[in-house]
């Protein structure tokens, strides 16, 4: 997917509904995680797993991720974190 035509998203819409469910790409354009919720000035991700079952929630920095819109207008974020990366960062509890 060339992200290089989305739109960024404003500082204003980095809100739980509109990024809430989004799906965070990697480096290579791999699909990593989706966002499973805000928690502070953190992102919490779900990685791994199948249909949401087995995944491990990790929280990282919303300023470490680049959300925007794609022509559809769905919200999807990238980051420079691969799955493996993700995987090995402490398991996120609220």
């Amino acid at each position: 997917m060339d992200h290089s035509n989305h739109v960024r998203l404003a500082p204003a819409e980095l809100v739980p509904a509109t990024l809430e469910g989004a799906t965070i790409y990697g480096p290579d354009d791999e699909k990593i995680g989706s966002v499973d919720h805000l928690h502070g000035t953190s992102v919490v991700i779900d990685v791994g797993g199948f249909l949401g079952i087995g995944a491990k929630p990790v929280a990282v920095p919303l300023s470490r991720l680049d959300f925007m819109r794609d022509e559809d207008g769905d919200v999807h974020a990238v980051t420079s974190w691969t799955k493996d990366e993700l995987k090995a960062m402490p398991e996120h509890r609220d």
